[in-house]
């Protein structure tokens, strides 16, 4: 039986009462959580739409507190792909300097594993040993073939293949979007960059800011560096300063340089303590150690 008011709402006293007809939980009686903001409860549809005009100001804040909440309590480790898969360390930024990506397997391996593995007269995948492609049209089937068995990170890799023309691809950044959307749905916080990116510039798809930030949102909540950055950039043009600077403190701790940069800029322009720009700088240098090992010094003192 639907609960429809009668006389003044009665606001909730407790975690078990409707927050409108004052009706106790029971057995029988189920209370439901307002799905926004998770403060007060409801006995049916109808006490819920007859509280709505009295609660949705607290409601439309503690989503907001608890929206924020998840973004920035959320996204403070990198994700799998960002780790060397023989070395299992961390790849430094931008990683595309600092590896080689194995379209056989689609690993993304250091290149200190790579220099160690050559070394040693292996010169084929170092992590499956699949031997490397010969040319565009061989890596561009290995690629496909991943894909076709919805391999998140090949259908990312063809969109961006697409979104370049390259692998003897022909430019096409509608076919690069549609890409990156299905491999973002199977969990590519990479793909979810790119549509970022996509919709910042308006590439591919009609410019839109909002969309963008809900992309950079989405993949820096699961640990894409640049993304949770480019957040950072966005509420620093916007004069948002204090949010800004949440994110470039987590985005430097993950490793990015820029990101230090921009909070020794909040500094020195009085939107950050001293405190808080010591604490990234030991952040990023803490991360810089931690991807640190004697194979990617040695590949990189001989320009591997």
């Amino acid at each position: 039986m639907s609960c429809v008011p009668v006389g003044v709402p009665v606001m909730d006293d407790g975690d078990e009462t409707c927050a409108n007809c004052g009706k106790q939980g029971s057995d029988t009686v189920k209370l439901k959580n307002c799905n926004a903001c998770r403060l007060v409860k409801y006995c049916g549809v109808d006490c819920q739409r007859a509280h709505r005009k009295q609660h949705k100001n607290a409601c439309k804040r503690r989503a907001a507190e608890l929206k924020n909440e998840q973004l920035y309590n959320q996204g403070h480790e990198r994700p799998e792909g960002d780790f060397c898969p023989i070395c299992t360390l961390p790849i430094p930024i931008p990683m595309e300097d600092h590896s080689l990506f194995a379209g056989c397997c689609m690993k993304r391996i250091c290149n200190g594993c790579n220099y160690a593995a050559q070394k040693r007269g292996m010169f084929d995948c170092a992590f499956c040993r699949t031997p490397m492609p010969k040319n565009d049209a061989n890596a561009l089937a290995l690629a496909r073939a991943r894909a076709a068995r919805k391999d998140p990170v090949a259908i990312n890799f063809l969109g961006e293949k697409y979104c370049r023309g390259k692998l003897g691809l022909q430019k096409d950044m509608q076919r690069a979007v549609a890409l990156w959307t299905e491999a973002a749905e199977l969990g590519s916080s990479r793909a979810l960059s790119n549509l970022g990116i996509a919709y910042e510039v308006g590439e591919g798809v009609k410019q839109d800011m909002a969309k963008a930030a809900e992309f950079f949102t989405k993949a820096a909540m699961q640990g894409h560096v640049s993304s949770r950055h480019n957040l950072g950039c966005d509420d620093w043009q916007r004069g948002n300063f204090s949010r800004a600077l949440r994110h470039f403190m987590i985005s430097a701790k993950m490793g990015l340089q820029e990101s230090v940069e921009m909070v020794k800029r909040a500094y020195t322009g009085g939107n950050a303590t001293k405190e808080q720009y010591a604490e990234a700088l030991k952040g990023y240098q803490d991360s810089v150690e931690e991807m640190k090992s004697h194979d990617r010094d040695e590949a990189k003192r001989l320009g591997f």
